[in-house]
């Protein structure tokens, strides 16, 4: 399995949101400049998580982002569904894509089993604990991936 950019640069999006000791929060320009993320795909990522509810402009329009809920609240589930949907295999979900049913399919209880694993996985950690614990493991372009 592989985590696309767009999760792992909400991740670091939130993390510096959260970081911020400014009560009006802080600007995009400012993430996309200390997070090495370019402002265009910035605006998609930022876009995201407002949906999904975990980021508002503090004040408006042209304000800073300040997170919705106390990064206790936020997991990483909540990370990773402002994104992707969790599937593992889409046959557990498209009966289309696949016209063996559950009796015909030994293998489907398993997929529905690690697809329901992997929510619990990214239900346990939260924002505030990943931002305890925070490591930078750097390639060799000193980006924090």
């Amino acid at each position: 399995m592989k985590i696309n950019s767009k999760i792992r640069y909400g991740l670091r999006t939130l993390i510096e949101i959260a970081n911020t000791e400014d009560p009006s929060g802080v600007l995009q320009k400012d993430v996309a400049k200390n997070q090495r993320i370019s402002l265009k795909y910035l605006d998609s990522i930022i876009s995201s998580l407002k949906i999904k509810g975990l980021i508002a402009n503090s004040k408006g329009r042209g304000s800073g982002y300040t997170l919705s809920r106390d990064p206790k609240d936020i997991t990483m589930l909540d990370v990773y569904t402002a994104f992707e949907p969790i599937v593992v295999v889409e046959c557990i979900y498209n009966k289309n894509i696949c016209d063996r049913n559950y009796h015909n399919c030994k293998a489907q209880s398993y997929w529905i089993e690690l697809n329901i694993e992997f929510r619990k996985l990214l239900s346990r950690k939260t924002l505030a604990q990943i931002i305890e614990n925070e490591e930078c493991f750097c390639n060799t372009s000193d980006i924090c991936i």
